[in-house]
């Protein structure tokens, strides 16, 4: 796949289809960058990834939960959590903040692909008991130079790019569970105007919401007072997107994040925290010609009901469809569950230590890798990194680098004597 995507780069004289599969490799890849490799490892019949429109949707964007494995479900609230679970806001420990993350991403390969998100909360009331939130979020998918039927004719150059802003508000609903909801705006600019054939593409947004819930307690184990939280963070419930007219549409990632942590002190000033997340894309299978009979009129007719009825299934629908369309039954179900485990230690919650592990099914893509993370905390701002370490290493994303800086509005007041009380 390596190999594929720097060739594609170098050709400059390429047909409107050659224009098409270059954009959805460069998308594709940050979302099943093993597909290549997965292939190979089993039967293709058995090879059958979740398929979305705005796929960087997924993407996770900030240092600190991709240190831990790609979680976030149910950690401590930060400034990053409208991503992960925003209802953690209304527990936040600040009255408010913001986080700028920046992501060099594919940088193996190419030097101008890149994610960056702009996060942050603040608190309502003298309660603390509510919190509104948004973030910004752009995917930069780079300079791509579009070619004639002439090898030496060039027809333009395009930076296709995708970005998404969103608000939201989350509230307490007791001292121990709040719960909260986004609204999102979605655009996916992948458009190009081929003059010379006539056929062109255009940009493809739509609408969405995200639903979620935050739980924690403080047990007490032997004489110490732990932390166990849980959290779920239904995401991208939204409209479908188009990218030729309204001819054909795609579903946006709407994904379902469980989580838990479970955090207790080491001795003072020590504390250690462990997570889980699973994620499923709530998503329906697209139908394939191999679990069809196609030599036979039935099983032609069979497939293309099985095809209308996806294309013009609604995304509520599809939702409920998710849980029970896999053409391998609920051993595939199972299999389309992604995993994430991680561990974040601290001292004094001024130095940070991470790590984790991300698993998918080699039929779902592949994506399977270790992370690694750091963080150094004062009272105005932090900054934490992570590293990426892909199980395969002719994955084109390992040694993925992310970097989060925060500010938190709470320093920033006492800094300048002008904190509410």
């Amino acid at each position: 796949m390596q190999t594929l995507l720097i060739q594609s780069f170098t050709i400059i004289s390429m047909n409107t289809l050659s224009r098409l599969i270059l954009l959805a490799l460069l998308v594709m890849t940050g979302l099943f960058p093993a597909a290549s490799y997965a292939e190979n490892d089993i039967k293709d019949n058995d090879f059958n990834p979740v398929n979305t429109g705005v796929t960087t949707l997924s993407i996770t964007p900030d240092a600190r939960g991709s240190g831990m494995g790609n979680l976030g479900a149910a950690t401590d609230p930060d400034m990053n959590s409208q991503f992960w679970n925003p209802s953690k806001y209304a527990f936040a420990y600040s009255s408010g903040g913001l986080a700028i993350s920046y992501t060099p991403w594919l940088r193996k390969i190419v030097n101008d692909i890149f994610l960056a998100d702009l996060s942050g909360f603040w608190k309502l009331g003298s309660g603390d008991n509510q919190a509104i939130s948004a973030s910004f979020r752009y995917f930069s998918l780079g300079e791509v130079t579009m070619g004639g039927q002439v090898s030496s004719e060039v027809m333009q150059t395009i930076n296709p790019y995708e970005f998404a802003f969103d608000l939201g508000y989350s509230r307490k609903l007791s001292e121990k569970f709040s719960m909260g909801v986004v609204l999102r705006y979605i655009l996916s600019d992948l458009s190009y105007d081929d003059s010379y054939s006539g056929e062109s593409n255009t940009a493809a947004s739509a609408f969405s919401v995200d639903l979620s819930g935050y739980y924690v307690t403080y047990p007490m184990i032997g004489r110490n007072e732990c932390q166990f939280s849980w959290g779920f963070d239904i995401s991208n419930i939204g409209t479908k997107v188009s990218y030729d007219h309204g001819a054909n549409y795609a579903f946006l990632p709407t994904n379902l994040r469980l989580g838990t942590q479970f955090m207790f002190p080491l001795a003072d000033y020590n504390t250690l925290a462990i997570g889980l997340d699973l994620n499923k894309l709530l998503v329906p299978t697209m139908p394939r010609t191999k679990d069809y009979d196609m030599e036979t009129i039935e099983g032609q007719m069979e497939y293309e009901e099985a095809k209308e009825k996806w294309e013009t299934m609604s995304p509520i629908t599809g939702i409920f469809k998710s849980f029970s369309d896999a053409p391998g039954g609920f051993g595939e179900e199972l299999k389309e569950i992604n995993v994430s485990a991680g561990a974040e230690y601290a001292y004094n919650q001024q130095f940070f230590a991470r790590m984790g592990y991300n698993y998918e099914n080699a039929s779902k893509g592949g994506r399977s890798y270790f992370t690694f993370g750091a963080g150094f905390s004062l009272n105005v701002l932090r900054l934490d990194a992570s590293y990426m370490l892909a199980t395969a290493q002719s994955s084109p994303l390992d040694q993925t680098l992310r970097f989060t800086l925060s500010f938190d509005m709470d320093g920033l007041q006492d800094l300048f004597g002008k904190r509410r009380r």
